[in-house]
């Protein structure tokens, strides 16, 4: 990914801080159950939550017990987490994900990465810097918009309520193979991967689903470090 598309990123991810937890995002609500049930208990676990975003899964964990530090590019999106009730028990970070991690090796026993692989130019250096900083033993649970969507000519978007403007912050065509080949290649192995469509429930609690009944909306996978 170009310099210029990492601040076009960051940029759209600024200006749709305002919005994001309130726009009834059906993607969410069909990612986070998913990212509970694949993370399980995380109490006394160090957890590093890569593209922490508002916070939707750093607050979350934190309160569930686990030692949160949560990373994000966008200093919009940080300063909604930040407000958030419960927030001084997260360390947030403001880093980009294409310039490395400036944490210690084996610092975490758990990483976490909801809805951010599609903007990652590097992916053998995302999933590296993963492994890196895991403990043995400890895994990654990772997820993405499915790239099925995007034959839909459908990416990360928002329509800026000031505006009117749609904004597209920048979604990369990585096929799911990408994401597996580069996780293992940086020494993960493969403990689970799904693929989540829209249904008719998803639909009446998000009406923007119904578009995409029984088509895939969501992958995910948890990878292990031996």
């Amino acid at each position: 990914m170009r310099d210029d598309d990492i601040r076009n990123a960051r940029s759209g991810y600024d200006r749709w801080s305002a919005i994001y937890d309130s726009e009834g995002n059906p993607l969410l609500a069909l990612e986070e159950p998913e990212m509970r049930k694949l993370l399980g208990s995380v109490n006394g676990c160090r957890v590093l939550d890569l593209g922490c975003g508002t916070g939707r899964h750093s607050l979350r964990l934190a309160a569930a017990g686990a030692l949160v530090t949560g990373v994000d590019f966008s200093e919009g999106m940080l300063g909604e987490a930040r407000r958030k009730p419960g927030a001084e028990l997260v360390q947030f970070v403001s880093r980009d994900l294409h310039d490395g991690l400036p944490f210690e090796s084996s610092s975490f026993d758990r990483v976490v990465s909801g809805l951010v692989l599609e903007h990652i130019g590097d992916l053998a250096a995302f999933f590296g810097e993963a492994f890196r900083v895991l403990v043995p033993g400890g895994f990654a649970v990772m997820s993405s918009m499915h790239p099925a969507l995007m034959l839909r000519g459908t990416q990360a978007q928002f329509r800026d309520p000031d505006s009117g403007e749609v904004v597209r912050p920048g979604s990369l065509p990585h096929q799911i193979s990408d994401f597996v080949m580069a996780a293992l290649a940086a020494g993960f192995q493969l403990d689970y991967i799904g693929e989540r469509t829209a249904d008719a429930d998803l639909a009446a609690r998000f009406p923007r689903a119904e578009k995409y009944l029984g088509w895939p909306m969501l992958v995910i996978f948890r990878i292990g470090k031996s």
